[in-house]
């Protein structure tokens, strides 16, 4: 299984909107994109100077369905993440494989 990790820190000024779009909005579209197994939602818990952080893990069952999703939904709904909340977010991606 391959983890798609996202790390976003969100600033506090939009914290509670972002959220809301993030729960009703972004996952649920991600997850619609049908290569992905589950999600989890995370607040890292750590003290930041500013905003709030988190960590959003998507799970597929392989590389070819992760390249797929990047490949033909990612581009789209990276750039609606951006288009909302530019300059207010800080975000990182990571793969993760369980062992």
């Amino acid at each position: 299984m391959i983890i798609y990790n996202v790390t976003v820190n969100i600033e506090d000024s939009v914290h509670e909107e972002w959220l809301k779009w993030m729960k009703e909005k972004h996952i649920p579209d991600v997850m619609k994109t049908g290569h992905f197994l589950e999600n989890r939602f995370c607040r890292i818990l750590v003290q930041e100077e500013t905003g709030t952080s988190y960590s959003i893990q998507y799970v597929c069952k392989n590389m070819a369905e992760l390249d797929a999703y990047r490949r033909d939904h990612a581009p789209r709904l990276q750039k609606e993440h951006l288009d909302k909340f530019e300059g207010k977010f800080v975000a990182f991606r990571t793969l993760l494989e369980t062992v």
